[in-house]
């Protein structure tokens, strides 16, 4: 059985396999392999190609992404992005063409082939079929519903979900038509699995899912499944709340991040025959740790699930672009030579603790006006982060008087150790003087600011 006929497998459900598919989730982490930035590999296909072939000869996947990318379809729509100068992260969002104005777009709005950069994502599609078929199957990654629609609306599309529920339902039934759309354009270029990566879908309630979502994702899974095409659900945050429901969408697979127990996850994943895939801490461990901590998560990821029926081994996002590339070869090590990998690591001892960075907290009591404190993964690559630090930004500029901000990115050392001695739990969360007040969950501006009008001030 050849490494792709493993993962697709798994994803029909097969169970008694020796180990584990392991599927690194390298976006512009691929660059870095081969010494492109982050602008060039999303601008050129000749580049990405390049660099996806190395991920392929680095770390020997099963199955890998062609591109992580939630901002494709949103500029194909007309949302205007922000190019990091420095070339290490995905665009952002910079503009939502429905911010100030509710309005339902065209179906003749709906991307098409020689739309926005998927002349460049198809052209890399078509080449790795060619390269890599036989061996490693290709992931196609789609912006979710939700996420899709926050992009067109912005902040507001939270606000919406309260006082306009209709205009949501036809927004998000719009988001589901380009969904389906470039799902069949990827499966036409050659995509064996059709992945819908939607952060946001931890950032609200079960119960907004389910009035809004659950039928919407229903429908494009069953829609894959008479297809004969396998389904991933990518979701980023503290998700555990909502996994019932996402579950009962029936992807094939529900990728989850470090905000999940894996062990927790899986047992409701397998209520609903659902495989699970996850969850390599992206910062701590693949950006910072050793390759024997990268090891050692794999290893631990394995024993949390008591095996690896119904388990894919993933980082828990897209990976950072600096993670040295001994720690991805690391991840496949174990995943490939669980026993011996195992064994070796008896007498493991972390390298990295992160109890040497001196970190001093604020004098919360002697503020004149409340401390907002934003713990984010990196708001420069994470959706649920860059909405949350949104939804701040708009409330400090409606009330710059009322209070004061700082983030805190989940990349550098210092911020790390901060968010361990202020004991952050989830992120993307909100602590203001000290105390957390939202976690993995985007409150509208106007739930803010009243939360810090009763907080105020010295």
């Amino acid at each position: 059985m050849s490494d792709k006929q493993l993962l697709m497998s798994v994803l029909q459900h097969q169970k008694g396999f020796a180990r584990a598919p392991w599927v690194p989730f390298a976006g512009v982490h691929a660059g870095s392999l081969c010494g492109y930035d982050a602008n060039e590999i999303l601008h050129d296909a000749d580049k990405l190609v390049e660099a996806l072939m190395s991920v392929n000869t680095y770390y020997h996947p099963d199955g890998q992404p062609v591109i992580f990318d939630l901002q494709l379809e949103a500029e194909a729509l007309g949302c205007e992005l922000y190019w990091d100068e420095g070339g290490k992260v995905p665009p952002t969002v910079r503009t939502h063409p429905f911010e100030n104005e509710k309005k339902i777009p065209c179906r003749c709005m709906i991307p098409k082939e020689e739309d926005g950069r998927f002349p460049i994502v198809l052209k890399a599609m078509r080449k790795m079929k060619e390269l890599v078929s036989e061996h490693t199957a290709l992931y196609g990654l789609i912006c979710g519903p939700l996420t899709l629609a926050s992009h067109l609306r912005g902040q507001m599309l939270f606000m919406d979900m309260y006082d306009d529920v209709d205009y949501v339902h036809k927004l998000i039934a719009f988001c589901k038509e380009v969904c389906a759309s470039v799902a069949q354009m990827y499966l036409q270029n050659g995509m064996d699995i059709i992945g819908y990566v939607d952060p946001l879908l931890s950032q609200i309630s079960s119960e907004h899912i389910e009035m809004f979502l659950l039928d919407v994702y229903a429908e494009l899974f069953q829609h894959l499944k008479t297809g004969h095409v396998p389904s991933c659900l990518f979701v980023c945050g503290d998700a555990t709340a909502n996994l019932e429901v996402l579950c009962r969408m029936k992807p094939d697979c529900l990728s989850v991040d470090e905000n999940v127990c894996m062990k927790d996850a899986l047992a409701v994943c397998r209520k609903y025959d659902v495989v699970l895939g996850g969850n390599i801490q992206l910062t701590i461990t693949m950006l910072h740790g050793s390759s024997q901590d990268n090891m050692k998560a794999v290893i631990d990821i394995i024993e949390q699930c008591e095996g690896t029926d119904d388990l894919i081994i993933s980082p828990g996002c897209d990976m950072p672009f600096d993670v040295p590339v001994e720690n991805g070869i690391a991840c496949y090590q174990a995943v490939t030579d669980y026993e011996n990998v195992k064994t070796a690591l008896q007498y493991y001892d972390p390298e990295q603790t992160f109890d040497d960075v001196e970190i001093e907290l604020l004098h919360y009591d002697d503020l004149q006006r409340p401390i907002v404190e934003v713990f984010t993964l990196d708001s420069r690559t994470c959706a649920a982060c860059t909405y949350t630090m949104n939804m701040v930004k708009e409330a400090y500029h409606r009330q710059s008087d009322a209070f004061d901000y700082i983030e805190y990115m989940y990349v550098d050392k210092a911020s790390i150790a901060r968010c361990r001695k202020m004991n952050v739990e989830h992120l993307p969360c909100i602590y203001v003087n000290g105390n957390c007040i939202w976690s993995s969950r985007i409150p509208t501006v106007d739930e803010f600011l009243s939360t810090i009008k009763k907080i105020g001030g010295k």
